[in-house]
């Protein structure tokens, strides 16, 4: 794939980084940021960006998180999590991926990594991974983690009203003004869109 090969090689130069992660940051409303107080170092953890071709169209997968008491309850995220004593990032991504969604390992090409993220309210340093699937992935969602898998367009990233705002209730108290992408009918915000703001940039300059 012509795409595969270009966006390995644009993984390789200057990323658009915190610039990028900025613009999709939300915002409390009538209140300032919540200090989250966190003492120790952010935890290492790993998503995956996980693209491949269905009929000709290229997409990616997106997790809805089941509801549980935390901080991302219910939240659109990548796949992805936590890193095990001497993981790196990438191999956390792929391990969570295959965890969550039942994405098999074999034939996935890693083509690079986007600048670092640290999620603020769960304490966490993220690598995104950007890979791909010469094949159709066969989804299995975790039950226990995952409450639906999307399936989006890359496409969709690119259309001029792409990103849109709107206030929202985070964590069922905080009045939050969101930018956000909306895909298979759900709003994707916070940490994730923000990262996603930067493989959105980063994908522009691979299809001009």
């Amino acid at each position: 794939m012509e795409w595969v090969e270009k966006l390995k090689a644009r993984l390789q130069l200057p990323l658009p980084g915190p610039a990028a992660h900025e613009s999709l940051r939300a915002t409390p409303v009538g209140q300032p940021m919540p200090d989250f107080g966190h003492r120790l170092p952010p935890k290492p953890g790993g998503v995956l960006i996980l693209l491949y071709e269905e009929d000709g169209v290229v997409k990616f997968p997106l997790t809805k998180r089941q509801e549980y008491p935390g901080a991302h309850s219910g939240q659109i995220s990548f796949p992805g999590g936590k890193a095990e004593p001497g993981e790196s990032g990438i191999q956390t991504a792929l391990r969570e991926a295959h965890e969550e969604i039942g994405v098999g390992l074999a034939g996935i090409e890693v083509l690079g990594t986007l600048t670092n993220f640290f999620v603020i309210p769960s304490n966490f340093m993220v690598t995104p991974v950007v890979a791909y699937s010469p094949v159709v992935p066969a989804f299995v969602r975790s039950e226990y983690e995952v409450a639906r898998i999307l399936t989006c367009r890359v496409s969709d990233l690119l259309k001029e009203d792409a990103v849109t705002e709107s206030e929202i209730l985070a964590a069922g108290k905080i009045r939050m003004l969101a930018p956000h992408f909306e895909l298979e009918g759900e709003m994707v915000w916070g940490a994730t869109a923000m990262m996603l703001n930067e493989f959105r940039l980063v994908w522009r300059d691979v299809v001009g």
